[in-house]
Formats: structure tokens, C-alpha cells, sequence
């Protein structure tokens, strides 16, 4: 059997197991899907250093290694977003008890949408750019990220209920 039909039939064999194994380091099914084809990519670069019945834990420790590297990247990009938030004053919104409530409403609506959705939100919301800039910043189609961004808009109107008091675009 050779590298391809052997990396075919992990995939068949270990595929289901490793997506839930790297649903921990994931907020959602395709980030962790995307962990689990890093961890493939890798074990592939490393073949010729691989025994292919030590395939499956080289597999599980790829996926590991990609997942806590995304974590710390996620931590390290969460931390430096809190530090400059704490220094800056926020423009969007004025300074009282009402707008830093808004304020943290809509901070923890952003939380609870998937990243690619909330990183449109921002970059087109609040960095003023368009789908086309969007696109690509992010290596997607201008269409690609104009969906996004209605997605994650309907996503905030569904957290925040603003349904009920008449937000619209």
C-alpha cells in the first residue's frame, strides 16, 4: 500500500474521531475540521520519517499540536484586543452607565458568533471596509464575505432581540 491509499484509509478509519478530538480546541465543527486536515498536512510532510502503523498517533498529536497552536494564537489576539481596548476610548459609543452596557451587550453578542463571522463584522462595521477589501484581507471571494456579514448581522439581531426594537441595516 502506498502513502496515499494509507493516508486514505486513516481518513476512513480515524476521520470521525479526530474531529471530535479536535472539537476541544474548536468553537465549531469546521474550525474543527480545519484542525484535523492541519494535522493531516502535517503527518504528510513527516512521511518519510513515519512508520505507517504509527500513523493514527502521529495523526492525534498533529491534530493536538494544531489545535493548542490555534488556542494560544486565539489567546495571545484576545489578550492584545483587551489591551488595546483597555487603553483606547471606544468612539462608537459615549461614555455612560446605558452606553457601556450597549457596549458590553454587543461585545458578548460578538463573542457568541462564528469567528469568520465576526471578524467581517468588525473589519466592515468598524474598520470601514468593503466587501471587496474584505475579501481580500481574508482570502475570500467579495460574495464570500458579503454573506458573512449579513449572516453575522442576522446572528447579533438574534442575540441581542433587536428584532423587537426595530434595528434594521
Amino acid at each position: 500500500m502506498n502513502w496515499e491509499q494509507t493516508f486514505d484509509q486513516a481518513y476512513t478509519d480515524h476521520g470521525r474521531a479526530l474531529v471530535l478530538f479536535a472539537r476541544q480546541w474548536a468553537h465549531s465543527l469546521s474550525d474543527a475540521e480545519d484542525l484535523v486536515q492541519e494535522g493531516f498536512v502535517k503527518a504528510f510532510k513527516a512521511r518519510d520519517t513515519l512508520e505507517p502503523s504509527r500513523l493514527a498517533p502521529a495523526l492525534y498529536n498533529a491534530v493536538r499540536w494544531a489545535g493548542i497552536d490555534r488556542l494560544r494564537s486565539r489567546i495571545r489576539r484576545e489578550k492584545r484586543e483587551h489591551e488595546v481596548g483597555a487603553r483606547s476610548t471606544v468612539a462608537w459609543f459615549e461614555h455612560s452607565l446605558e452606553t457601556d452596557e450597549r457596549r458590553d451587550a454587543v461585545q458578548s453578542a460578538l463573542a457568541t458568533i462564528p469567528e469568520d463571522q465576526r471578524e467581517v463584522l468588525v473589519m466592515k462595521i468598524w474598520g470601514e471596509l468593503s466587501f471587496r477589501e474584505i475579501g481580500e484581507a481574508l482570502d475570500i471571494s467579495p460574495n464570500t464575505a458579503a454573506s458573512r456579514y449579513r449572516y453575522g448581522l442576522d446572528a447579533l439581531r438574534h442575540t441581542l432581540n433587536l428584532e423587537e426594537v426595530g434595528f434594521t441595516d
